[in-house]
């Protein structure tokens, strides 16, 4: 039987979240079990869903979670940023991160809510602060105001550059016979900024 009353409210989220991540990194979203969790922190299955109210919550709200740890590695690359590059800055870390949390990653972008659900405010606004980074760069790099048209070529970007990131790390790009995927995808978006800028 499960513990019941070690932990309040909030600390029971916190060891849920905890434990789920982990178990996302280590087996990836495909074999990712509720029950597993609860065993992991010596819970019943129903206090998972007393907390988070269902597996799909949880895993929005891991994803959630590594959103932002997504966006505090690109702060921390680009504060980092040799010689100002910013951009490479961003590029590399896209990858970096991709590699060394492939599950997480993946995870991300495996996961689908059931069609009559909506992603919750505060897990958009929280999401969306890692495209809100990269916006902020494309504007600096063009030396333009981050108005929509500057967000819109952004995003367009972040698909390349997720494209050549997903092609990587599932092998596709070595099947093909790239090598440098990561320079291959800089390429890309340094041609397109470099249009824009003429």
């Amino acid at each position: 039987m499960g513990r019941r009353s070690d932990h309040s409210r909030e600390q029971l989220e916190t060891l849920i979240l905890d434990a789920a991540a982990a178990l996302v990194a280590e087996t990836g979203l495909a074999r990712f079990s509720s029950r597993e969790v609860a065993r992991r922190i010596g819970y019943s299955i129903g206090t998972l869903h007393n907390v988070f109210g269902t597996a799909d919550r949880l895993v929005t709200a891991i994803n959630t979670r590594s959103f932002g740890l997504w966006a505090a590695y690109l702060r921390g690359r680009l504060a980092a940023a040799p010689d100002g590059d910013r951009i490479a800055a961003l590029v590399d870390g896209y990858f970096d991160f991709a590699r060394a949390n492939t599950h997480l990653w993946t995870a991300i972008y495996d996961h689908r809510l059931p069609p009559d659900t909506t992603l919750p405010d505060a897990d958009q606004q929280a999401r969306g602060v890692l495209t809100e980074i990269v916006i902020g760069e494309v504007a600096h790099a063009l030396g333009r105001p981050a108005d929509e048209r500057v967000a819109a070529l952004a995003r367009s970007l972040i698909a390349t550059v997720h494209g050549h990131c997903a092609f990587a790390i599932s092998g596709t790009w070595a099947l093909m016979g790239e090598a440098a995927p990561e320079v291959a995808a800089l390429a890309r978006v340094r041609e397109t900024l470099a249009l824009q800028r003429d």
